[in-house]
């Protein structure tokens, strides 16, 4: 029976949990996920986890939070002054916003406290610092590049 390999392109089922039980994603009612096993197009963890597995099979990893998304980058939150927001924003703790760093690129931040003068915002992934559980069930195994050996 064949198992995931490193260069395998794949599709995975996956039910996303917090080590508190709440889901954070699921692929149920959708598409598996598809990608290519071992190519940075998902997080370490997930991809070492899924590794070994056959078709059909189900499994539950557990991903440390270095295998995920890392810890929390104290460097990605800022304080702003309350005046550079336009003065109709109703700002509340938790609220996406999108910025733009010096080259125009955008990129989303959370607000993560408000403060009489200023307020504070998060630009780390909203799973930085936290250990991530996955059920998975693996659904294809496309398989890699035939290796050809020419003479």
């Amino acid at each position: 029976m064949q198992q995931v390999k490193n260069g395998d392109k794949i599709k995975v089922h996956y039910h996303g949990k917090l080590t508190s039980g709440e889901t954070f994603d699921k692929s149920e009612g959708r598409d598996p996920l598809a990608f290519e096993v071992g190519s940075g197009m998902v997080i370490k963890g997930f991809d070492d986890g899924v590794i070994g597995m056959a078709v059909g099979e189900k499994k539950t990893i557990q991903i440390p939070v270095e295998e995920a998304y890392g810890t929390k980058n104290p460097e990605m939150i800022v304080e702003m002054p309350k005046d550079r927001f336009p003065a109709d924003l109703q700002v509340e703790v938790g609220l996406p916003l999108l910025m733009n760093d010096q080259n125009g690129q955008q990129f989303q931040v959370v607000v993560a406290e408000i403060l009489e003068d200023s307020i504070t915002l998060d630009a780390n992934h909203p799973l930085a610092g936290q250990e991530l559980v996955f059920d998975l069930e693996l659904v294809e195994i496309e398989g890699s590049s035939p290796l050809i050996i020419v003479p």
